[in-house]
């Protein structure tokens, strides 16, 4: 296994492979797909370590990087707003002007004859997160019933859910020691649009399970893990995510696999304020 220093080096060399290819190509269409393989990172991983890294989604930075550089080019050189528009990657003047005034509250022409205009945006504080600093284990097989959702992450109805889950296991007797309220999340908010994105509400069963109506049954398969404790509200458990990709899996010394990742909920909403619960997250890695 590589060491912790080297893993976290090829995290950082990877990154800045990516940003300088960016970089390097702002005048061209840029495929994400074409950057996950310029970086070596799983496909289903790229987009949260690059958050983790970059601090903002992937798409977002690539904007950004345009505006910026429009910026300059405005405040520096005599280039036509054409020519800057078309060097940035904007494929017609107007489209640049549309950005950029989204971007900085102000047009390019603008922009360029207000030579005092102050760019830069107030940083807003980052908060504290409260994660541990992560293990690595192996985990078995889990059969699982559960019901599949489609659509914003935070506003599935969990509780209501949950309920109906319990409810399948005192129908069916599956009651024992061991069950586990799970959610698999399939898709990354930063590219899929909120209508596509999948998830499984589960709960993790012991005794063999029958599929019935809208509550099936599947076994989730087991393998590497990294295991990060989150405690917090559960509609701030995205920046545990982008501290794990950004920093703390390479210091485990680990790359993530081609596996969704999950959560494990220990506290119960209704029992713990938001500021205690408990989440355990768990990442594939090799």
């Amino acid at each position: 296994m590589k060491t912790k220093l080297t893993t976290e080096e090829e995290y950082r060399k990877r990154v800045a492979k990516v940003v300088e290819y960016i970089g390097q190509h702002l005048d061209e269409k840029i495929d994400l797909i074409q950057l996950a393989e310029i970086s070596h990172f799983s496909l289903f991983h790229f987009h949260r370590i690059m958050k983790g890294y970059l601090g903002e989604a992937i798409g977002s930075y690539i904007v950004r990087e345009r505006n910026e550089a429009a910026a300059r080019m405005l405040r520096y050189t005599d280039e036509t707003i054409s020519n800057i528009a078309y060097s940035v990657g904007y494929e017609t003047p107007s489209s640049l002007s549309k950005s950029f005034h989204k971007y900085y509250g102000i047009t390019p022409s603008n922009f360029r004859l207000t030579k005092n205009y102050k760019l830069m945006k107030e940083e807003k504080q980052s908060k504290s997160i409260k994660l541990s600093r992560g293990k690595v284990m192996e985990l078995p097989n889990k059969q699982v019933i559960y019901i599949a959702e489609k659509g914003n992450y935070s506003q599935i109805d969990y509780g209501t859910q949950f309920q109906r889950l319990w409810q399948e296991v005192k129908t069916q007797g599956l009651f024992t020691a061991g069950i586990e309220h799970l959610g698999f999340y399939y898709d990354s908010p930063e590219v899929t649009e909120d209508v596509h994105l999948k998830s499984d509400i589960c709960l993790r069963v012991i005794k063999e399970a029958q599929p019935n109506g809208e509550i099936a049954v599947k076994t989730i398969p087991g393998g590497m893990f990294a295991q990060f404790t989150y405690i917090g509200p559960y509609h701030e458990i995205g920046a545990a995510y982008d501290r794990i990709y950004g920093e703390l899996l390479a210091k485990l010394g680990y790359e993530p696999r081609e596996h969704f990742c999950f959560e494990k909920y220990i506290s119960n909403p209704q029992r713990v304020i938001p500021e205690k619960l408990k989440t355990e997250i768990y990442i594939p890695v090799q």
